[in-house]
């Protein structure tokens, strides 16, 4: 085989690898589809499903636009000033040389829009970090269900998917990014850098949103309002973890060249360990909240994915035993949180901040504790306690709380925010679609090519034949 040959086939193996990774990422969005829609009252389902569909697809977009621009310019800002990198454009000098250099440098095609083919990796890279800004809107999503109006969550869905995340993603996990450069901070599965900055975006949100309707009784109290089908909620988590075993192998950097795979941090790492711990993460959660829950089959499948995130930001570097101690703890604590925020008088509708927010702090403060002094290369801090500290502090309250509390405060004031109390009862299938996602007759009736509202149709008589 020529030199050249070898260096295609690298190539390609690499490019199919993240390719490949990233379609399977795919399968968090149909498991947040169906987690989601089963997760809702049936009044809710389609305009809960539908909602899924918009966050792919308006984050796809934004992602594009702007979002992973944002990550690749931003990941020493603000300690440096602003666009910064390894990119410069021949023909401009200064700063305008920069960020034509870094747009050249961050899209990968031709200026005649056709395939670059002299760049086969720029492109699936950002085919995976498209996946990560969706997931991570998603998040969002379900913690919001049945009361909040499309724009307003589009526009909220925009700013955490396209922007504050990507922030975060910039500063804490890029090899240029300041969090690591000054404090050594590590964060391999993104537990504060996307979970955690999603739960408290969400728990902002949340805030303002205000809960559903008779969620509270008249003392303050809270109700339990189950899922229209829990069954199809367990299945669609079951999907959200295959997704995630694809989501932390794109987070393997295995490109031409290398001798062996490495973190977006440049530490040593296998696949395989990768297997084996999110396998005891896994297993390791569902049990804990199994008991922490009292065998609530709710929080016990959801206390999968609060084991993972527990684990996320150090699974490259813990052994089994202390993936299964600090998952189990994660998980096992997960349902506490959960009830405390409803106590609280916060309507979480999936307990989106027990499981992404707090399980998201739990995994990024556990490298400061368990993981302490790990060396990641010439010149970069020790991890340590105090460096998690800060990159877990910025992500949660200054990229997630505060940016979800104000943009949800903003559109509350403007009347954006939440549906009308009419619309709620009713249920947002009819409100917005004028369809019922298990409509009780096969042909829905129609007057002068508008539908009839449910709640003012007639219960068809049966002929009598004599």
């Amino acid at each position: 085989m020529t030199p050249e040959s070898q260096e295609f086939l690298a190539t390609f193996v690499s490019e199919s690898y993240y390719y490949w990774a990233s379609v399977f990422m795919l399968l968090i969005h149909v498991g947040f589809l169906a987690y989601e829609g089963g997760a809702s009252r049936a009044k809710n389902v389609l305009a809960t499903m539908v909602k899924n569909l918009l966050t792919l697809s308006i984050v796809g977009l934004t992602f594009f636009f702007f979002g992973w621009w944002v990550y690749n310019a931003f990941p020493l800002f603000p300690l440096t000033g602003g666009v910064v990198g390894p990119w410069t454009d021949p023909a401009s000098e200064g700063v305008a040389g920069e960020v034509l250099g870094l747009v050249q440098a961050s899209y990968p095609w031709s200026p005649a829009l056709g395939p670059n083919v002299a760049d086969n990796l720029t492109g699936v890279f950002f085919f995976a970090f498209a996946l990560f800004a969706m997931t991570t809107a998603s998040i969002l999503s379900g913690a919001v269900i049945e009361r909040i109006k499309v724009g307003a969550y589009a526009i909220l869905a925009i700013v955490l998917g396209s922007f504050t995340w990507v922030v975060a993603a910039a500063w804490g996990w890029n090899p240029y990014g300041w969090f690591l450069t000054n404090f050594g901070y590590h964060d391999f599965g993104c537990s504060a850098v996307l979970h955690g900055v999603a739960g408290f975006f969400a728990l902002g949100v949340l805030i303002n949103l205000g809960p559903r309707i008779g969620k509270f009784d008249a003392q303050g109290k809270p109700r339990t309002i189950l899922p229209h089908n829990l069954p199809l909620t367990m299945v669609g988590l079951m999907l959200i973890f295959v997704g995630f075993y694809a989501f932390l192998a794109a987070c393997v950097i295995f490109v031409p060249g290398q001798t062996a795979e490495i973190t977006i941090y440049g530490t040593p790492m296998t696949l395989a360990s990768i297997g084996v711990n999110t396998t005891m993460a896994l297993c390791a959660g569902i049990v804990g909240a199994y008991i922490g829950s009292k065998a609530d089959p709710f929080y016990t499948i959801s206390g999968g994915l609060a084991g993972i995130i527990s684990v996320g930001a150090g699974l490259d570097l813990y052994s089994p035993a202390v993936v299964i101690l600090i998952a189990f703890i994660g998980a096992y604590t997960m349902p506490f949180v959960g009830a405390a925020v409803e106590k609280a008088g916060i309507d979480d509708a999936v307990g989106a901040f027990a499981v992404h927010g707090y399980c998201g702090v739990i995994g990024a403060m556990a490298v400061g504790v368990m993981a302490t002094g790990y060396p990641q290369g010439d010149g970069i801090p020790l991890t340590g306690f105090i460096g998690q500290l800060v990159g877990t502090v910025v992500c949660t309250i200054i990229l997630g709380f505060i940016p979800g509390y104000g943009v949800s405060f903003v559109l509350k004031k403007l009347g954006m925010l939440r549906v009308s109390r009419e619309e709620e009862i009713a249920g947002l299938d009819l409100a917005e679609y004028g369809l019922e996602g298990y409509p009780e007759y096969p042909i829905r009736p129609e007057v002068n090519g508008a539908p009839i509202p449910a709640a003012t149709r007639s219960v068809p008589q049966p002929s009598v034949s004599m």
